[in-house]
């Protein structure tokens, strides 16, 4: 039997390897969507990430017969840690070739560094914060994968089962939105009322309201406001909202994202639905995830041209004391129209807790199929 060698990650060249791994891993799988290199690259470097002002990690890289066979980061979100009171060690960017001695090792590497930082468990798989992608897949895997999310091989979970140790932490479903041809009457009915009595309001941004009006941090300052209560959720820093609205607003389509205000209080941004063109099929076409030399004209269609069938539903918040008045309605009312004028045949949604059933009630005009599931492990250590 040949032994697992376990290295970490310490110079340019192995945070490459880091990264390079999954693409050779999943190379030609029909369903994994691959990020793209220089996204993850941006995400795994100290220097790039301002989630580390918060945030220490550790990557390894398991070798196996002179090959790379496996990878994981092992991450201490301090912040999240402190709120929730936890002491916990978080796995993430985990994958491994079908052999349960290096998932193993890739493991007991994560659980020594997180005992060495005095942590008393680990879970995962979690990223450094909620908007990094979470979960592992154990239902759906002939689905295709989308952007926001995690695909991996129906062995990964058989492999968590087998370890020993692990249990239940989270579940999550994704729900798969057939675009309706119209919107139903009761759901019209519904938005208008709300809008009447409640004197709410739907909001079209411009790039000079993102800009120079704010709007594009006043959207990730809600998103503080509306996940605060979520499975692991840690609050942005205004350093990370400022990182995110230089990364996500430049290439956003604004038909697709959609505000709630309240024209009662002085124009409260209470609601806001971001929704982008299905990037799936494009990352797929960028060859080991390079936009170069090819890869950005299959995004830019999707992005900007709506050469896609799907969209998806990245990030939707209503404030709790608006939920209840059904101010979740307005974003559909608006955004559907939309979506059948661009010729989008579905939807979907991202991760979402199996037990916020607030949330996935504000899919009922879709007629939504749950079609994913995904799980957090724990593990005391």
């Amino acid at each position: 039997m040949s032994l697992v060698e376990i290295k970490k990650v310490e110079t340019k060249k192995d945070l490459k390897t880091f990264i390079e791994f999954h693409y050779d891993l999943y190379e030609g799988n029909e369903y994994d969507v691959p990020n793209l290199y220089s996204d993850e690259l941006n995400t795994l470097s100290l220097d790039k990430n301002a989630a580390f002002d918060f945030c220490e990690a550790q990557y390894f890289i398991a070798y196996k017969d002179g090959k790379v066979a496996g990878r994981v980061a092992a991450i201490i979100n301090n912040k999240a840690n402190e709120k929730w009171n936890k002491k916990s060690v978080r796995f993430g960017w985990i994958d491994f070739i079908d052999d349960i001695d290096v998932s193993r090792a890739l493991l007991k590497a994560v659980e020594d560094y997180g005992k060495q930082k005095g942590m008393n468990e680990m879970v995962g798989p979690l990223g450094f914060t909620d908007m990094d992608p979470e979960g592992m897949l154990t239902w759906g895997f002939d689905k295709l994968g989308t952007m926001p999310t995690i695909y991996n091989y129906p062995y990964y979970p058989e492999h968590i089962e087998k370890l020993g140790g692990f249990e239940k932490d989270n579940d999550y479903v994704e729900y798969f939105l057939p675009v309706p041809d119209a919107i139903p009457e009761r759901y019209c009915k519904l938005a208008e009322m709300v809008m009447k009595r409640y004197n709410l309001r739907i909001r079209k941004l411009t790039k000079k309201d993102v800009y120079e009006g704010g709007y594009g941090r006043k959207l990730f300052a809600l998103i503080n406001d509306t996940y605060t209560d979520l499975y692991g959720f840690a609050e942005l820093t205004e350093k990370q909202i400022d990182q995110y609205v230089k990364m996500y607003m430049p290439v956003a389509n604004l038909d697709y994202i959609t505000v709630i205000e309240d024209a009662g209080a002085d124009n409260k941004l209470v609601g806001m639905g971001i929704t982008i063109p299905s990037l799936s099929r494009a990352l797929q076409k960028c060859h080991r995830g390079r936009l170069l030399p090819f890869g950005w004209w299959h995004v830019i269609r999707a992005l900007k041209f709506n050469k896609t069938e799907g969209i998806d539903l990245l990030l939707m918040g209503v404030l709790p004391e608006y939920r209840a008045k059904g101010a979740n309605a307005l974003l559909f009312y608006d955004l559907i129209p939309r979506y059948q004028a661009a010729g989008i045949k579905w939807g979907e949604s991202q991760v979402e807790m199996e037990s916020n059933a607030g949330v996935q009630s504000q899919w009922g005009a879709f007629e939504p199929v749950n079609h994913k599931r995904r799980r957090c492990f724990r593990k005391s250590i």
